[in-house]
């Protein structure tokens, strides 16, 4: 009684009862279940082994610029070169993270068939699919760093100190040409101002030193809002958006998961408003079944415990024609299953444990139970 579960030679109905009867289920950061054997279910144990899914992190930054209001004398009374001249919004990948899940491979479904009499137990995902055997601490996996969005800074036009920069003369003239000048006299007149403070000659100097940073800080935001308006405003934000991807074909090349659109950010592949971020995969190794001592290829052991000898490819993500990530992933898709005697899992002396990688299917550690 071994093999993948497509049903024994007991009725189905009753087998998956029964072993419904007997689930006991554990809460571990609500990710996972416990299962045991028992008479029940005839010691044996339903599971799905998964497909690799690649969730693919997109960060992006968004930056809109604003000329201010006196940008045609940047130059004349700042001696400011690159002011803004023109509303422009603009958009790049920043980076890229790949990180590789399991989903439930509905072709590969298990029975682990146990001795009679045992305490077998195996913790499974919400899905099904095996996390550990004969022990109950999920598979703690190194997990890449995500990138996290981040709003856009206030611009310095929009503080409070931004309305204590225009001077009644500025805000009476209605000579935009003079409104120019009275800014550029008050930078001027503010710089002087921190000037006097640093040194030590302000005529009515802070008290203390936080009242002096109150008073400085009040001075470089003014400063900051009126220069604004000669140099223009530039605000950046960045975005993360994650898509996910199942790959079907050994080999993919160009296919567009998502576009960059400047206005709308990361929108979807079939969107044309944006222009397209593509993968790429390309095999560099394919699961094989293990060797015996003649070079030939194992069989599968009688009632084994199914796992995933993953294979590996090499996966690329590109925007503008520019590769921005390339990562080599291991593939449940790409490799074999094969099968661990599940004696292992129960001798009376030395009982084994196992950790599997969600993400594949594949052993990730086999070790001798810690006894209790």
């Amino acid at each position: 009684m071994t093999h993948k579960y497509m049903i024994m030679k007991k009725n189905r109905i009753v087998m998956l009862l029964a072993i419904l009867s007997v689930i006991n289920i554990v809460t571990t950061a609500q990710t996972s279940q416990k299962l045991s054997v028992g008479k029940a279910s005839d010691y044996g144990l339903i599971y799905t082994l998964p497909l690799t899914a690649l969730d693919i992190y997109i960060e992006a930054e968004l930056t809109e610029e604003h000329p201010g209001d006196f940008y045609n004398y940047a130059r004349k009374h700042l001696s400011i070169d690159n002011a803004i001249v023109a509303d422009r919004q603009s958009a790049k990948i920043l980076s890229v993270v790949v990180v590789p899940k399991g989903v439930p491979n509905k072709e590969e479904q298990w029975l682990a068939q146990f001795k009679n009499g045992t305490s077998a137990y195996m913790t499974l995902s919400p899905d099904n699919i095996p996390l550990t055997i004969n022990c109950e601490a999920s598979p703690v996996l190194n997990q890449p760093a995500l990138p996290v969005a981040k709003e856009a800074l206030s611009s310095p036009l929009e503080t409070p100190e931004a309305q204590q920069a225009v001077t009644q003369d500025m805000a009476r003239s209605s000579s935009t040409s003079k409104k120019a000048e009275l800014a550029a006299n008050r930078i001027f007149e503010l710089r002087e101002m921190r000037s006097d403070i640093l040194s030590g000659q302000a005529d009515n100097p802070p008290a203390d030193g936080a009242a002096m940073k109150l008073v400085l800080d009040n001075i470089a935001a003014q400063e900051a809002a009126l220069t604004a308006m000669f140099a223009g405003v530039r605000t950046t934000r960045t975005i993360v958006e994650k898509v996910s991807f199942v790959p079907e074909a050994k080999e993919v090349k160009g296919k567009v998961i998502a576009r960059l659109s400047v206005v709308d950010g990361i929108v979807d592949a079939d969107n044309l408003a944006g222009a397209p971020i593509t993968v790429d995969m390309r095999v560099i190794e394919e699961g094989e079944l293990p060797l015996n001592e003649k070079g030939e290829k194992k069989t599968f052991p009688k009632g084994g415990v199914a796992y995933c000898i993953p294979g590996i490819a090499e996966i690329s993500v590109s925007y503008a024609g520019n590769r921005i990530a390339s990562e080599k992933v291991s593939l449940a898709q790409l490799g074999v299953v094969f099968g661990l005697n599940p004696a292992l899992f129960t001798d009376k002396k030395e009982p084994y444990s196992l950790v599997f990688d969600p993400a594949t299917g594949a052993v990730v550690k086999l070790e001798p139970t810690p006894s209790k």
